[in-house]
């Protein structure tokens, strides 16, 4: 593996790497702008500028050092090289360009959603003057609406471009150009068109100062106070890898997580600005039917036990039916299966199914034809686990609308003699399922919301979001992923994983891994090695707002 020397630390990479990015692969620190893993490199922003020396390709022992300082983010990695990023030319340099970039840059980081996590004000810290020597007044340029979700905050600018290139490289849309030469360059979107793709978000997060801000995050949180927790989308079956970021119980944002295979550095606005459901109408007390009071959780699940069993009694096994939510995770279903096959061993589970959106839209580099990111016409995260379970328990996968099909004819002449239905978060089909069972007497449902079926069952039990519990999910491809519960359950809910966990009598609280260990035992083998993402260290700055 080759090596080389940087600052006096060793670092080793694999494959053609450029400097800088084996120096970030070893966790060694040089200031960058304009570089992005995911996009063209451009050199353009010159702070990553170091003196190197290479090996003399006619004495291998020798190192002969280049004149002149070369971009770290364009400049090949070679076995045996030393780079200096802290020399007194290379320190010269980086004051020179923050010095530069700071000109015109207005004192607003008080006010600045960026401050924070903010490269200018890190590297200022770093690498900058302590003081600047620019005595004119600065340019002012106006804020610009440029798009759904995004403002352009052209003043804050530092041209490093990334939002361009990921326009034209990555969605391939091309709504952002440079305009201008010189002093009166900028950003902005072509002249009738607006920021308004399907991954315009993105650009949000590859800004590395203040110019591109979120609408919906604006003026909401300071950054310091939020904490991230890795998650998995919940609103596409492809399973991309998210950080939820919260504080005191609230979500404030979803950002993007790498995931190489995956989503690598992006996500859809879909995902992005989907999660406002979490805090906004939600089921938050247990509804019986015919009573005004609300009920304990003891009671009513002492209820859900004693309606099913009775119901199974009279009308004979396979009179019940479980009606599974491709947006549960796979331990909820499995818990869910279990427990009402132990009550009537003949048991109908089916799978509601999932919401699809036309087809799977697929974007790709005009210039390479690579593909860059696909939005999946899927919008369930979880319905190979679903199909997984169902047929672990001895029924066949049905098909997406054969088995409400199948149901409604069951309903209507009388066959079923109680439902249990774990309702997805957006309920896509709720006025279908209202008309499968607006007859039937025992119908229970576990929700997060508290309209559509609802309103309809004899018991609704209310539950958590994905955002409030633990589990697996598994994407269209199969691959199985943990995540993690980032909030504190809303006032009354639970996860239906717990209501079950408690309905079987098992020891303990609920706990995911535990309903694997579980699931492994019972021959589900695939879910024995599933890695859990390690949460980003949790910074808590309490003790400095004390002071």
């Amino acid at each position: 593996m080759p090596t080389m020397e940087v600052d006096g630390k060793k670092v080793s990479w694999e494959g053609r790497k450029m400097i800088l990015q084996a120096c970030l692969d070893n966790g060694v620190e040089l200031p960058h702008y304009c570089y992005h893993q995911g996009l063209s490199i451009v050199a353009s922003c010159r702070i990553c500028l170091v003196e190197v020396e290479n090996p003399d390709p006619k004495d291998p022992g020798k190192l002969v050092k280049i004149p002149k300082l070369m971009p770290a983010c364009q400049t090949p990695a070679v076995d045996g090289m030393k780079v200096h990023s802290l020399s007194p030319k290379a320190a010269a340099n980086q004051k020179a360009v923050l010095e530069f970039l700071l000109l015109n840059h207005p004192l607003d980081c008080p006010v600045c959603d960026q401050a924070g996590e903010c490269y200018l004000q890190d590297y200022s810290f770093r690498y900058g003057r302590a003081q600047s020597r620019f005595e004119e007044d600065k340019a002012k340029k106006p804020k610009k609406d440029i798009g759904k979700h995004v403002l352009l905050y052209s003043d804050r600018c530092i041209m490093c471009t990334r939002c361009v290139r990921f326009t034209r490289e990555i969605s391939g849309t091309g709504e952002l150009g440079v305009f201008g030469r010189g002093h009166k360059e900028e950003i902005d979107v072509f002249p009738g068109q607006s920021l308004d793709n399907p991954l315009s978000g993105n650009v949000i997060d590859i800004c590395p100062v203040g110019a591109l801000l979120d609408k919906d995050f604006l003026f909401t949180q300071r950054v310091w106070f939020l904490k991230k927790t890795p998650s998995i989308s919940p609103f596409s079956s492809g399973g991309e890898n998210i950080f939820i970021e919260h504080n005191q119980g609230r979500v404030y944002r979803i950002k993007p997580r790498f995931h190489k295979d995956i989503n690598q550095w992006w996500i859809s606005d879909d995902i992005r600005y989907g999660w406002n459901f979490i805090h906004n109408n939600r089921q938050k007390r247990i509804s019986v039917r015919g009573s005004a009071d609300c009920a304990s959780w003891e009671y009513s699940l002492g209820r859900l036990e004693q309606m099913f069993r009775k119901a199974a009694a009279e009308k004979g096994a396979g009179s019940t039916v479980l009606l599974l939510s491709p947006f549960d995770s796979t331990e909820e279903m499995f818990l869910a299966a279990k427990w009402i096959r132990g009550i009537d061993s003949q048991a109908r589970l089916i799978l509601n199914p999932p919401k699809i959106e036309g087809r799977d839209q697929v974007f790709r580099n005009p210039a390479t034809g690579a593909v860059t990111y696909i939005i999946r016409a899927e919008k369930a995260p979880n319905r190979r686990g679903a199909e997984k379970i169902i047929a672990h328990f001895g029924e066949p996968p049905a098909g997406r609308t054969d088995s409400l099909d199948e149901l409604a004819d069951r309903a209507k002449n009388g066959n079923i003699s109680a439902a249990l239905v774990l309702v997805d978060p957006i309920a896509h089909n709720d006025s279908r399922l209202g008309e499968v069972f607006a007859d039937l007497e025992n119908l229970v449902t576990l929700s997060t919301r508290p309209d559509g079926l609802v309103g309809r069952a004899a018991l609704a039990l209310p539950v958590c979001t994905w955002a409030e519990k633990s589990g697996v999910f598994e994407n269209c491809e199969g691959r199985i992923q943990a995540f993690e519960r980032a909030v504190a359950p809303l006032e009354e809910t639970r996860s239906a994983g717990e209501v079950f966990w408690d309905l079987l009598s098992q020891a303990g609280t609920y706990n995911a891994a535990a309903v694997r260990r579980l699931m492994v035992q019972a021959g589900l083998a695939e879910y024995a090695d599933v890695s859990i993402p390690q949460r980003e260290k949790e910074v808590e700055l309490m003790q400095f707002v004390e002071l």
